[in-house]
Parts: structure tokens; C-alpha cells; sequence
């Protein structure tokens, strides 16, 4: 049941053609449908967008500051994506080669063939740890993705998507400390957030803990996955293994290299280092990616009912791409993807837009839910209107 709330007030930056964002947001608040949340919107380069409101607590009782950041669940693949185009634009990681050329060991148990463009489309077959698995054992890099790279694929590599909702940070980013030598979080760390002065981790310091506002665990998931077959790939996926929402509060997961799911920041920080793929690569002023590795992006990799999510998806090489599942333009050249919750980022590259949004109060989606949505087309109505 949501509370209402009285003198909910927005705050930040907004250009009067996305006024209606504004009051969208502040709408959220006041119903309670929010806690605390934040949505920005960069345009040509431009931060045109930039409104944050309501509480970093359940409580209500510490206000959601500008620096305030969220664990934005899997709103952090796509950083890891763009960690990994970046390889490509550097020529150092060519999606069509095996994993195995960068990761031997992955070729074990009937991988060899398994493309590093499968790892980015949530095609490789493996979709989750094999059993058993334990939370702790995903804060383990070593331990984590030698497993990965000993079990076998749970369907034929490419030829289906099945949503790697908790591992496809691990294994895109073991192949890129393998490219590199460095880890994910510290590549991600020292070649886009420090460059840009974006304010996005891929474990976080304790040092900014103080400034974290907490997620508020969803409602419980509509399925008992307990009583389904044991071998769909869905149950094996969300129980492979199964975090709480709460795991979020932990220093175990705050401070783990986790590019599917752990990823701190807010809508700034995710507008300002997406919008490089929205805008020809480059954030202010720094080249992160060429245009051929952007259009990589939009090589479909599957299009057809997801065997986790259990849903038709549509999915690039890093993203997802419009499809019947969710409502954006079929004809324009977007990708997205959101986290469990509501988080969310749209790149919308014909309009030169990223949007995006987080808050704490998560919701029942697995990827955004309408609180993004109805921003998201207020934005897009902006553009439009604008000509």
C-alpha cells in the first residue's frame, strides 16, 4: 500500500522543454509509488535533465541528496557493455571470436564454439551457475568464473536467449581481464567513471557508503519457482544462485566485482557515461567508442520468447532492441536495458537522447516497470515536440 506525501519537492536542473518530467516525478513521490528516485536525460551531448527528489530511507527520514547513489541491479550491464565495445573500438576484442581465444578454460564441457557476442546477448547457454552455488561464492572471482568456465551450456550457444541475469558480468569481464589484465570494476573505473568524472561503481569504496540509499526489497515474485520443473532453465537461472534484494545492504556485495547486478551510481552518472553511445561515442570531449563498434550494438543477435525471462526479447550485442515486449519506437535505432526494480537506460540514437532513471523503492519488474516507462515517454514526446 503506498502514502501519500505532502511538499514533495523535486530538485535539480531540468530544460523547460521536459518540464513534464518534472512533474512525473514529483507525481511518484507524492504517491508513495516512490520513495526517493532521480532521472536525467542527456541530448546532444547536453545535460538537459538532471531532477532528483524524495528519500534516500524507508523511513523517509534522510532526504535524497544530488551525490545520492543506488544499487541499480542489472542497469549496470550496460556499463559492462560498454566496457567491452570499447575493447572493440580499441581493436583489442573481436566480438565474433571464440571466448576461448581470450578464456581457454571456457572451453571446457562443450564450449569451444561459444562467441564472445553470445556472452554479450545472453546466447552462450549459460545463464547462471551451475549447482551448487552459494551468493558467497559470486563475491569469489576466481572461484566464480572457474565454474562458469567448467560447466556445460544448458542450451545449444546462439541459438535461443536466455537471460544471464547474475553471470554475464562475470564472464564479460573475465574475458576483458584477460584482454587486459584488469578487472572489471577496476576497468571500468579508471577508463570511463575517473575520465568522465561520472559518479558509477562497479564495487564500491566504503568510503561512499554514507552517501547510499538503500534498496527497498520488491514484493515477492508472482511464481513459486519451487513449484516448477527443476530443470527449466528459468528455475536453474534464478536459483543459481538466488539473492534477496537485502544483499544489496551488505559490504560483501557493495564492494564485489559484479557487472550484471551491483553497480552503485544515479540517473547522472548513468546519463552522462551511456550517452556516449547516443552521441557518437564521445562524453564530453573524451572518445570512449568508434561509430562501427556502436553499430555493433544492433547486429540482432536473437529475437524470440527469452527461456528465463519467458517473454519475446529482442537482443543486440550488449542490449536489448525494441521488440513486442516493450513499447519504444521499431523503427528508430535504440537499445536499452533496465534493472530489477525500475532502474532504467535508453539510448535512443537518432534523437542523440539517453535517458534514465533509479530509485530506491524497487517494484516487481525484473527489467524497469511503468515509473520509467511514463518518464521515458515524456522524454521521447519532448523530443518529438521539439522537432
Amino acid at each position: 500500500m503506498t502514502e501519500l506525501q505532502d511538499n514533495v519537492e523535486v530538485q535539480g536542473s531540468c530544460d523547460p522543454r521536459f518540464e513534464a518530467l518534472r512533474d512525473i516525478l514529483a507525481s511518484g513521490l507524492a504517491s508513495g509509488a516512490d520513495v526517493g528516485a532521480c532521472t536525467s536525460v542527456m541530448l546532444d551531448g547536453e545535460m538537459v535533465v538532471d531532477l532528483w527528489g524524495g528519500f534516500a530511507d524507508e523511513a523517509r527520514t534522510v532526504p535524497w541528496q544530488a551525490d545520492t547513489i543506488t544499487n541499480v541491479w542489472s542497469s549496470t550491464k550496460t556499463m559492462t557493455a560498454l566496457s567491452a565495445l570499447m575493447l572493440h573500438s580499441r581493436g583489442q576484442l573481436d566480438f565474433d571470436a571464440p571466448v576461448a581465444e581470450y578464456w581457454p578454460e571456457f572451453a571446457a564441457n562443450g564450449k569451444a564454439e561459444v562467441r564472445v557476442r553470445h556472452l554479450m546477448s545472453h546466447t552462450s547457454g549459460v545463464s547462471a551457475w551451475a549447482q551448487p552455488v552459494e551468493v558467497s561464492d559470486i563475491f569469489d572471482w576466481e572461484k566464480s568464473t572457474s565454474m562458469l568456465a567448467a560447466q556445460a551450456p544448458w542450451w545449444e550457444p546462439g541459438t535461443a536467449s536466455g537471460y544471464h541475469a547474475l553471470n554475464q558480468g562475470h564472464l564479460v569481464g573475465e574475458v576483458i581481464r584477460r584482454v587486459t589484465g584488469t578487472k572489471l570494476g577496476e576497468f571500468f573505473r579508471t577508463q570511463v567513471a575517473e575520465p568522465l568524472g561520472a559518479d558509477f561503481h562497479i564495487g564500491l569504496a566504503p568510503s561512499e557508503y554514507g552517501r547510499v540509499a538503500n534498496v527497498i526489497p520488491p514484493p515477492p515474485l508472482p511464481i513459486d519457482l519451487s513449484t516448477l520443473d527443476p530443470d527449466m532453465v528459468a528455475v536453474k537461472t534464478f536459483t543459481g544462485p538466488a539473492p534477496d534484494a537485502s544483499v544489496a545492504w551488505t559490504d560483501e556485495w557493495r564492494q564485489a566485482d559484479i557487472g550484471a547486478a551491483n553497480g552503485h551510481g544515479n540517473a547522472r552518472s548513468m546519463a552522462l557515461v551511456q550517452s556516449a553511445i547516443s552521441n557518437g561515442g564521445v562524453v564530453n570531449g573524451v572518445q570512449l567508442l568508434d561509430q562501427s563498434s556502436i553499430d555493433q550494438i544492433f547486429r540482432e543477435q536473437s529475437n524470440g520468447v527469452d527461456l528465463v525471462l519467458m517473454m519475446p526479447m529482442r537482443f543486440g550485442i550488449g542490449f536489448g532492441l525494441p521488440g513486442e515486449s516493450f513499447p519504444l519506437p521499431p523503427d528508430r535505432r535504440i537499445c536499452f536495458w533496465g534493472g530489477w526494480g525500475g532502474s532504467l537506460v535508453i539510448n535512443d540514437l537518432d534523437n542523440r537522447m539517453t535517458f534514465t532513471f533509479a530509485m530506491n523503492r524497487m517494484g516487481g519488474g525484473t527489467v524497469g516497470d511503468e515509473r520509467g516507462l511514463n518518464l521515458l515517454a515524456a522524454a521521447l514526446a519532448a523530443v518529438e515536440a521539439a522537432g
